[in-house]
């Protein structure tokens, strides 16, 4: 059986999301949804896609579409996603998940209440290099994980341009922020790593408080762009996370832990990829040394895409979408899943709630 795929977004999703769906057997993307009629049919000519949409909602009820791919602001997707989940098709959304916690629950309580399949496309998980820290990790080679550091910020409107696709992110009410944003990536990939959340406490700030342009033009942000948290981990680890997308001069991606008998580093110099992720670790009496990433974790068998395939993020999307893929047909296990979401949307609202009442807060408080 081939499963028909419909994407809505012509921009990320056409660049990153079609190639990777089309490295994957039994999948046929058939179909691509913009906002407006000219520009969804000329996008599907672009593409190669028999099908154009210009109402989402359309192609989330269409009965010749299997999978919907949902881009888009966390705000505008919401009602997308549900309408998905009330028509039966399995969803792979974007992150943020929802635009805020109470989205979240309601496509928590939709996914739940069908049969569907739900991915996030938050892929860190498949990079080759956290795959093999994961590895590592569960053969106990830190021992117990004790402390570490988790980073991810990036440079995106220190020097803004006024034809970035994301300047919108200054806009309040959209679902967006450094830490939804960013920070989502990180949780994903931490919560993979080390488990669940007991509890954290957190400061969620702005600190560029304005955009300026080279022509002089600025953008006032309603959003916050710098987060530190202190998450403490239901295995006793404790983890330090800083997230901005307003940094200078950028340190990008990294994830540290030491544990009691050795230490783990992976990092990045900005979104982590395939290529440029490494990782580097050391056990106690030796040094922290470059570890190679075996080729088992840089393919897969019947994806025509690898770890060197442009553009970057198609290999990993497509391992994931792959694990959807089998999921459906009852094979595999799908990650990270609806579920999933829902936890890492709920530390989001810890992030929150902590930020806004200056204390810890204990993750199953959050409800």
């Amino acid at each position: 059986m081939t499963l028909r795929v419909g994407i809505v977004s012509a921009a990320w999703g056409a660049f990153a999301h079609l190639p990777a769906w089309r490295a994957i057997p039994g999948v046929e993307v058939t179909a691509i949804c913009t906002s407006r009629e000219e520009t969804a049919r000329a996008a599907a000519d672009r593409l190669g896609l028999p099908r154009a949409f210009w109402n989402a909602q359309d192609m989330c009820a269409d009965p010749d579409i299997d999978i919907v791919d949902l881009g888009t602001r966390p705000s505008v997707r919401l009602p997308m996603v549900l309408a998905a989940l009330a028509h039966g098709k399995h969803v792979y959304n974007a992150s943020p998940h929802a635009p805020d916690w109470a989205g979240a629950k309601a496509i928590d309580a939709g996914w739940r209440a069908g049969g569907s399949t739900g991915v996030v496309d938050a892929f860190s998980q498949w990079l080759p290099a956290h795959r093999q820290m994961k590895a590592m990790l569960d053969d106990s080679y830190v021992g117990t994980p004790l402390g570490g550091t988790c980073h991810f910020n990036i440079s995106l409107f220190n020097s803004p341009i006024k034809q970035f696709p994301y300047n919108w992110f200054a806009q309040g009410g959209q679902g967006v922020s450094a830490v939804r944003n960013n920070g989502s990536h990180a949780l994903y990939m931490l919560r993979h790593l080390f488990g669940p959340v007991a509890e954290l406490v957190a400061d969620d700030s702005q600190i560029l408080r304005e955009w300026r342009f080279a022509d002089g033009d600025t953008i006032t942000p309603d959003t916050t762009d710098f987060a530190n948290v202190i998450l403490r981990f239901e295995s006793g680890l404790t983890m330090q996370m800083q997230i901005s997308w307003s940094m200078a001069l950028h340190d990008g991606w990294l994830i540290d832990v030491f544990g009691d008998k050795g230490r783990i580093a992976v990092s990045s110099p900005t979104f982590p990829t395939a290529r440029d992720c490494t990782l580097r670790a050391g056990q106690l009496g030796g040094t922290m040394a470059e570890i190679a990433i075996p080729d088992a974790f840089k393919a897969a068998a019947g994806i025509t895409l690898d770890w060197q395939s442009e553009p970057q993020p198609s290999f990993p999307m497509a391992l994931s979408m792959h694990a959807m893929v089998e999921t459906i047909a009852g094979r595999g296990t799908a990650a990270p899943d609806f579920a999933e979401a829902l936890e890492v949307e709920r530390l989001q609202e810890a992030i929150r709630l902590s930020s806004e009442q200056r204390c810890w807060i204990r993750l199953a408080d959050v409800a």
